[in-house]
């Protein structure tokens, strides 16, 4: 009696549907990888800019420093004046240095081509909300305890000089 040989439903058989489990979860587990890891290098790349998107955890570092908290509410990746806002003062290294000995920065992004968590989208959109943010950029500063001292709507002038000039009146005020 002589065997039927086996046969083997492949993808890359005509006419056939199947693709084995093993394909599946290894096609899912390199997506997840690919995906995490865009996201954690995201983190990583604020993180190490001074730039937290953590809301809670902000204003712990802020409380525990008594720093001001700087949002920044912005479209980084669509905005023309949030854009610019950034080249022009929050990157500058006059920023920097204020920022690094006198605020705790958040940025609170609404980016259309930028992957967020589901997450970090919910918090900003709340954020917004509570700030009654309607339009980007636009800047809320809070002292360490949470209380909003200063909102600004819009592209502020006169680089990073006039725009620390602005918060070092909220700190003697």
């Amino acid at each position: 009696m002589i065997a039927a040989p086996a046969v083997r439903c492949t993808a890359l058989a005509p006419g056939c549907n199947h693709i084995e489990d093993r394909d599946v979860k290894t096609y899912r587990l390199i997506a997840f990888i690919l995906a995490a890891s865009v996201f954690f290098s995201g983190q990583l790349a604020r993180a190490e800019s001074g730039w937290l998107n953590d809301y809670k955890k902000a204003q712990q570092e802020a409380k525990a420093n008594n720093k001001f908290l700087l949002l920044n509410f912005t479209g980084s990746d669509w905005c023309g004046w949030c854009i610019k806002f950034d080249r022009e003062v929050l990157s500058r290294p006059q920023f920097k240095d204020y920022a690094r000995d006198n605020l705790v920065l958040v940025e609170l992004d609404f980016p259309r081509r930028k992957a967020q968590s589901a997450e970090l989208q919910k918090q900003n959109r709340e954020l917004a909300q509570q700030y009654e943010v309607f339009g980007f950029p636009t800047i809320v500063v809070l002292n360490s305890g949470g209380q909003k001292l200063w909102k600004f709507d819009g592209y502020f002038p006169g680089g990073p000089e006039a725009f620390i000039a602005e918060l070092e009146k909220l700190r003697k005020g």
